[in-house]
This record gives C-alpha cells, structure tokens and sequence, in this order.
C-alpha cells in the first residue's frame, strides 16, 4: 500500500525508510500540542528578555528612528528627489513632535509591550515551525511535498510586511500627523503610549496581511476559494482593501495609497497561486 494512503496518524517512518505502527490517543496529542506551544512561548519569550535588556538600542534606534530626519527613509526620498531634478520638492525638512509620558507607571509599562511585540516578531518563525511541526504528522506524503518550505514563505511575507509598515507606513503617518495643525496656538506633544501604539499597528497589521498568499493558498488546497470566485469578486476585494487601507492609515490619500497598491498587488498574485493550485488538482484528478 502506498504511503500517502495509510493513516499517518498510525504510522511512523523510521531513519532506515521502515513504518511502524504508533497510533496516538487524543492524550497524547494534547500532550505533544503542549511542548510544541512551551516552546513556541519561551522562543517569544527569549527574544522578549533580549529586547527589554537592550533598551537603549530598542527605543533610541528602532522605535524613535522614523521620528529623526536621519531615517533611512527621509534620505531616500531626498536622494530620489534629487535624482528627479526636483530639488527638495519630496525632502521632508522638518518633524513637529515630542514626546510625553503622562502615567506613573508608562514608561515602564511601554518597554514591557515593545519587548514582547519584539519578541513575537522575531520569534514569528520558531513559532510557525512549531506549528507546522504539530501539523505535519497528520498530512499525507503529497500534501507535505505540496507545503515544503511553507515556514520559510510564510516567515518572508512576514518580515516584509513588517519591513514595509516599519519603513514605508510609518514615516509618512509620523509626518503628516507631526504636521498637521488645525491652529498655531496648538503643538503636537504626542504621548509614548500613544506613539507604540500607532508604531506596533502598522507593524504588525502590515505583516499579517502581508500573509495573504498563504491563506489563499491553503484556503484554495481545501476547496475553499478559487481563481474564478476571487476573480468575481475583485471589485469587492478593491472596496475591502481601500477600507482597510483607510483605517490602519492617516486621513490623507497618498499614504492610503502607499497600502492599497501592495496589497492589491497580492492579491492579483493570490488569484495566480489559487490558479496554480486549481490546475494542480485537476491534473490529480484526472491521472
């Protein structure tokens, strides 16, 4: 019998290529989830401690680096506009901003919630391989070789996601808001709290929709989804991407845009990976 019509469940493949019977009872499923998610959070949990030991690193380059005129953003947009022949026409020149901590309590508070956004980022892959380590035993040999490398894609999308909402998403917020006056008489003194906040959400929304692909994907394996009904519903998904892009971007359309465009850029390759998938089974079902 072939090896992708047995239970897995029942089956063990030795190092030699051998099977033997191991038939795990629901117990020992729990069991095996439980280690798998102790060390899923002490990896979280371990870069979470790294970080807050390194504060002065964390804060002064990473999480106050966008609200500096030296962010490697603001120098790219000067040097593009320059390359343009357009003078200092895209240079942003000035950030009106400082920051305050209005709580006893805050600053503390907001070293312990960056460290573990940080610890969560940079854990994200131990975490998946993880999961997909808890996963795998019950998959057929075929659905294992169609899910190789999905730790690797799933965790690049990730960190691209974040890269884009770190180095992209952030700084036009930081400077539209940082400038944004409705009157002379008022200056903008952001709260810490508010400014990890704002930070940790365009980090963390962008990474996650970012995995776009990979949901398609799986959604498209088990039937879910097709390239026809994401085709049919492009217009919807435009509508929904716009909506998104509105609420996790300041109120001004550039920067929307800045979302919409990548995004929607996925989600034209998500209906390409759907189509891949849909032709797959086909050519499976009809061998």
């Amino acid at each position: 019998m072939a090896l992708d019509q047995i239970d897995v469940d029942k089956v063990n493949v030795r190092e030699d290529g051998s099977i033997e019977d191991t038939e795990m009872s629901f117990i020992d499923h729990l069991e095996s989830l439980r280690w798998h998610v102790v060390r899923a959070v002490l990896s979280i949990l371990i870069f979470t401690i790294a970080t807050f030991l390194f504060k002065g690193f964390v804060f002064d380059t990473l999480i106050f680096g966008p609200t500096k005129l030296d962010f490697p953003t603001y120098r790219g947009l000067c040097a593009l506009s320059e390359a343009l022949s357009l003078g200092n026409m895209l240079c942003i020149e000035k950030l009106n901003l400082r920051f305050i901590n209005i709580e006893m309590a805050g600053q503390f508070l907001v070293h312990l919630k960056v460290s573990f956004v940080f610890g969560f980022v940079m854990g994200f892959p131990y975490t998946l391989w993880e999961l997909w380590k808890f996963i795998r035993p019950g998959l057929y040999q075929k659905e294992i070789r169609y899910t190789r490398g999905i730790v690797f894609f799933s965790s690049l999308l990730f960190f691209l996601g974040v890269s884009f909402g770190y180095f992209i998403l952030t700084p036009f917020a930081i400077n539209f808001f940082s400038n944004y006056q409705v009157s002379e008489l008022v200056s903008n003194d952001f709260t810490l709290t508010n400014y990890v906040s704002f930070l940790t959400m365009f980090v963390l929304a962008s990474g996650l929709i970012f995995e776009l692909p990979m949901l398609v994907y799986f959604l498209s394996k088990i039937g879910l989804l097709t390239p026809g009904m994401m085709r049919e519903y492009r217009r919807h998904a435009v509508v929904a991407i716009l909506a998104v892009s509105a609420v996790i971007t300041p109120a001004d359309v550039g920067t929307m845009l800045l979302v919409f465009v990548p995004v929607y850029f996925l989600y034209e390759i998500s209906i390409f990976i759907s189509a891949s998938v849909a032709a797959k089974i086909e050519e499976e079902l009809n061998s």
